[in-house]
Parts: structure tokens; sequence; C-alpha cells
């Protein structure tokens, strides 16, 4: 352990320990992922979770929105696109659990996400390092 590493679980500077702010990093998406990535600044594992939360959902926002405005241009055959949009909702849902119940069990140790962590970690990496 560094000197610039607080001991594992222990209280961070808003007060709470690194499973809560892992967990509450993904609570409500990329708007939770981005106040604990400077919340948890201090902890390199909160910051990647919280860098992960708002790069995947972020991504999924981004997804949908394109889907939902391609979809109303197209009149009938919107509706194949609110059907993507659907599935990707589901998705974000799974991985969303997913994400929640494996910062539990890992107690907030840097983890990347179920099924799409191999996509998202780079760029959850890149942002974590960027905020000091």
């Amino acid at each position: 352990m560094t000197s610039s590493q607080p001991p594992a679980n222990q209280p961070q500077s808003a007060g709470l320990d690194k499973k809560t702010s892992a967990i509450l990093s993904y609570a409500l998406g990329w708007l939770t992922g981005i106040i604990f990535l400077f919340v948890g600044k201090n902890d390199p594992d909160v910051k990647f979770h919280a860098s992960q939360s708002i790069v995947f959902f972020g991504a999924v926002s981004v997804v949908n929105i394109v889907l939902n405005i391609v979809g109303s241009l197209l009149g009938v055959l919107g509706i194949i696109f609110s059907l993507a949009g659907l599935a990707v909702a589901v998705f974000a849902v799974v991985v969303w659990i997913m994400a929640i119940v494996q910062a539990i069990n890992t107690g907030g140790v840097r983890a990347a996400l179920p099924i799409v962590g191999k996509f998202t970690a780079p760029y959850a990496d890149q942002l974590a390092n960027s905020v000091k």
C-alpha cells in the first residue's frame, strides 16, 4: 500500500468506502459516473468504476438517441429501429445489474464490466487517468 492510496474499504473524502462508491458509480448510469469520477478521484478503483459507467452508459445513451432519431424519420420502418432501441435498453439493464453485483462481490476493487469490459476498459482507463 502506498501513501497515495487509502486502505481498502476505508472511507474516502466523501465519507463512503470503496465498495459503496463503486456501487453508486453505476446507480444512475453516466450521471453518477461523472459525480464519482471526481468524488473518488483519490482512489484509482473508484475512478475506474466511475469511468466505466460513463463510457458504457454514455455510449448506450448515444446509440438510443440515434436509433430514436433515425426511427422517427423512417415512419413505418422506424418500428425496426424502435425494437433495436428496446433491445439495447434491455441489454444495458442486464449489464447494469451485473456491474452492481460485481462491485458488491469484489468489494469495489477494480474489475471490468461483464460482457462488454474488454471494449470499455481501455477507454475507462484513459478517462480515469485524465482526472487528477
